[in-house]
């Protein structure tokens, strides 16, 4: 099992908030993909932004938030 804050992009903060929501390893982010891990957080906190999701997104491609191509922000919107 993978640690969250391994990934690019994933702090202390985002960790907190995705464990707080289910989602404790990075293999279970991968699982979940960015879309919904970021439905649950703000689910969990309605005040967090779009940039999570390109945070999380970044994560999962191993990029830099960012640093994601402007398709794949539009695709994320």
């Amino acid at each position: 099992m993978t640690e969250l804050t391994s990934l690019r992009n994933i702090g202390k903060e985002i960790a907190k908030r995705l464990k707080a929501v289910g989602i404790s390893t990075a293999e279970e982010l991968f699982q979940v993909g960015s879309r919904e891990a970021f439905a649950r957080i703000k689910a969990y906190d309605p005040k967090v932004c779009l940039v999570y999701l390109y945070a999380l997104e970044g994560a999962i491609l191993d990029v830099e938030y960012n640093q994601l191509p402007a398709d794949v922000k539009q695709g994320l919107k």
